[in-house]
């Protein structure tokens, strides 16, 4: 009965999952992917919902600012468009040629006998295709996606912007105003805690004995409140919220050798364990 508590108790693992982000934290950010994403839906503001090329940039940085994500900025302020053609255009038009198997990534994940997840504010296609170009197929238990948590993607009816009364956030973000309240979104995504508590319930993740792994600061930040221990993924610098940084996604072993040392102390008591119930019946 004694060695039963023991083993139960050495058996206990600090963590059970690996909650990863995709974009700039499994690959790493020089690929140019990202810079490849923000023109395209610069273009996308421009070319499907008429937006002044000029403007672009700053209204960007506004959505950005506030709602987390251009797209659930866009649909926030009031324009209407369809989920699938916006992620069609943004992510369909990518270089993912640029994308090499990552045989280094793989093993380490795989060496790991803890459930491992992706949630991403992307499209189903889009992880997809970054995991099948990284050589990461097989290496998840679930990929949580944009359609996971927005599972209605098409509206009901189009509706033409120009005679849709749009919320000028730029005129806001220059003279912010108590008494205006800023509408809201109906996008699901991070860096929401909604959006992680909905992760939480539909993967059964315990954020206490989770790692997450994000290259944004903003999701990092609501992580660590929701719960989870946090690692940032593209810097060694720390910050608020911020429990460990790393530089690239392959250093994860030097950063969390425990993570082995669990699994090492587990197979060690196995063995123990083996021995003993063989001595016991010799």
């Amino acid at each position: 009965m004694a060695y039963e508590e023991h083993f139960q108790q050495t058996s206990e693992a600090k963590y059970d999952c690996l909650l990863f982000d995709i974009d700039d934290t499994l690959y790493p950010l020089s690929s140019g992917l990202a810079m490849e994403v923000k023109k395209n839906i610069q273009e996308y503001m421009v070319q499907k919902l008429g937006i002044e090329e000029d403007k672009v940039q700053e209204l960007c940085l506004s959505l950005y600012k506030i709602y987390g994500t251009t797209m659930a900025g866009l649909k926030a302020v009031g324009y209407d468009f369809d989920y699938d053609d916006f992620h069609r255009f943004v992510h369909g038009r990518l270089p993912y040629s640029t994308l090499k198997p990552d045989p280094i990534l793989r093993n380490i994940i795989l060496s790991l006998p803890i459930r491992k997840v992706v949630f991403t504010n992307a499209d189903k296609a889009h992880a997809a295709k970054i995991i099948a170009r990284l050589g990461l197929e097989g290496c998840f238990e679930k990929i949580i996606s944009f359609e996971t948590l927005n599972p209605i993607t098409k509206t009901e009816s189009p509706v033409d912007t120009k005679t849709r009364e749009i919320f000028d956030i730029i005129s806001y973000m220059a003279n912010p105003d108590s008494s205006i309240e800023l509408p809201k979104t109906s996008v699901v995504c991070k860096p929401s805690e909604g959006a992680f508590e909905q992760v939480f319930k539909m993967a059964n993740i315990n954020p206490k004995k989770t790692l997450f792994f994000d290259d944004s600061i903003r999701n990092i930040q609501t992580g660590k409140r929701v719960g989870l221990h946090t690692v940032w993924v593209g810097t060694s610098h720390r910050e608020e919220g911020v429990d460990i940084a790393l530089e690239h996604i392959h250093n994860i072993r030097e950063a969390l050798p425990q993570l082995w040392d669990a699994v090492d102390d587990k197979a060690k008591e196995i063995r123990t364990r083996q021995k003993v119930a063989i001595e016991t019946i010799a």
